[in-house]
């Protein structure tokens, strides 16, 4: 871990893990979606409101400066208000956003392997996510355990256990 250091979110990390979501959302440089639209989609909104949440957790990435240069963060979401990547009730929707200047440094694989340390230490069995098809984190995931559990035209729902 170098040029970066990663320490837990708190309450007032809801602007970082929001800066995270666009990220994450605007993956694709061919296909930017502007900031007030992906934090106002009635299910990519679910995963930042009203942070920090009972159940809650967060990580973020920083330089030594203090610029935040990534998050992930999971959250419980419910069938009658689910995620992109919900799976049941009691398995956490995993959320990574890394800044395009930082991928590929060990920024993302720093945050998911913290993010999974600090789930399974909350008692969480599994954990899920959403990723789109030809998302380049989908290596990512695979190399840290992740398995497809539903593909769907345009995403997959992947799953890992954390025992």
């Amino acid at each position: 871990m170098s040029g970066f250091q990663i320490r837990d979110a708190g309450p007032a990390d809801t602007l970082a893990l929001s800066e995270a979501l666009v990220e994450a959302a605007n993956w694709n440089s061919n296909r930017i979606e502007p900031r007030v639209n992906v934090l106002s989609h009635p299910v990519r909104s679910r995963y930042v409101a009203g942070w920090p949440r009972p159940g809650d957790g967060g990580l973020v990435a920083e330089t030594p400066e203090g610029e935040v240069i990534g998050a992930a963060w999971y959250r419980l979401m419910s069938a009658d208000r689910p995620g992109f990547g919900y799976v049941t009730a009691g398995v956490p929707e995993l959320t990574l956003g890394v800044r395009p200047m930082w991928r590929a440094r060990g920024v993302g694989r720093a945050l998911l392997q913290g993010l999974l340390r600090k789930a399974a230490e909350s008692g969480h069995a599994r954990i899920s996510l959403s990723v789109e098809h030809g998302n380049f984190a989908q290596r990512l995931y695979r190399s840290e355990g992740f398995t497809v559990l539903s593909s769907g035209e345009t995403s997959d729902v992947m799953v890992r256990s954390l025992n």
